[in-house]
């Protein structure tokens, strides 16, 4: 008997992505979003265009019972969105709502295990000082104290999945993603992520001249490329595991040093120029001690593989828009 899932947050870049990778795993999939992916067909074999802030519309989809729910709706996106602090309102409000509704919902239909998508931004930014030893720990994330409202809100649906398991049995699984990169995500328009925005301002830039990076550059990260991704995340849902986990890369970059990779995989010779803008943390990285020994899961490939592919995507997306 065929196997069926559901993607919520199937027009965004990880649920695009996502169910590709279920259709090819013989699932019959649903996806679910406010918008088609702007840059690929879907291959959901059900795709509802919906408002999962409404509560008849997430009844109307999990109709039924699926062997698999994926919760990765959010209204999200990078540095330019998240930390200005003018959307944060509709950050919390959208996303709550969503997750409140579908935690209901699959509770309702007798639907056990829902895999949520939090975030590493729900650490504690005083753990994120030190760019080159941040501490995100599974264990570091109480007290409590994201630094912005978007990863207080990843906190509280956290608490909310997992208290359906206590309260109700469920049986969720809580990932904490860490900067998903790759091709066919957003590249330009204020919502994208570093890697995006680097490899658009690189494509853009002529061999010689310049590009502009938010502050010195130093703030470091990790970026985990989006078929890593899936790989933990579906092992996760599938797996026994009752508690966060962080799903991410432990290589980690300056924003300098991410700048540097993504030129020379274009061979161009760029300087740069550091101005004013929204940052974040100093440091994050994944900690995939817990991962590795709960799971057995670790990525596989280094963040040069997965910038080669984002890269030449990016590229001629570039290039396709200046024609």
């Amino acid at each position: 008997m065929t196997k069926s899932a559901l993607v919520l947050g199937a027009g965004g870049f990880i649920g695009g992505h996502l169910v590709r990778r279920l259709k090819g795993e013989g699932f019959w999939v649903r996806g679910v979003d406010l918008k088609f992916n702007e840059y690929a067909e879907t291959e959901a074999d059900d795709f509802v265009i919906g408002d999962l802030r409404e509560q008849d519309v997430v009844r109307a989809v999990i109709d039924r019972r699926f062997d698999e729910i994926y919760q990765l709706a959010a209204d999200m996106g990078g540095a330019g969105y998240i930390f200005t602090g003018e959307h944060d309102a509709d950050i919390m409000h959208n996303s709550a709502t969503i997750n409140l509704n579908v935690a209901d919902a699959a509770h309702k239909r007798n639907i056990k295990r829902v895999f949520y998508s939090s975030s590493a931004c729900m650490y504690p930014a005083h753990n994120q000082e030190d760019p080159d030893n941040p501490n995100c720990a599974e264990d570091s994330a109480y007290p409590a104290a994201p630094d912005s409202e978007y990863g207080w809100e990843k906190l509280f649906s956290e608490r909310l999945f997992l208290a359906y398991n206590r309260n109700h049995g469920a049986q969720n699984r809580v990932a904490r993603y860490h900067n998903i990169f790759g091709p066919q995500g957003t590249w330009d328009g204020g919502k994208e992520k570093a890697p995006a925005a680097v490899c658009r301002k690189v494509a853009q830039a002529r061999s010689g001249g310049s590009i502009e990076i938010w502050g010195d550059g130093l703030q470091t990260r990790s970026f985990l490329y989006v078929d890593e991704c899936l790989e933990g995340s579906t092992r996760l849902l599938r797996s026994d595991i009752d508690f966060p986990v962080n799903i991410g890369s432990d290589e980690m970059v300056s924003i300098n040093q991410l700048a540097m990779m993504v030129a020379e995989i274009a061979g161009k010779s760029l300087t740069l120029e550091h101005i004013p803008g929204p940052l974040g943390v100093r440091g994050r990285n994944s900690d995939n001690r817990l991962i590795q020994k709960a799971l057995g899961w670790s990525p596989s490939q280094p963040l040069v593989k997965g910038l080669e592919k984002t890269y030449a995507w990016i590229e001629q997306q570039v290039h396709r828009n200046a024609a």
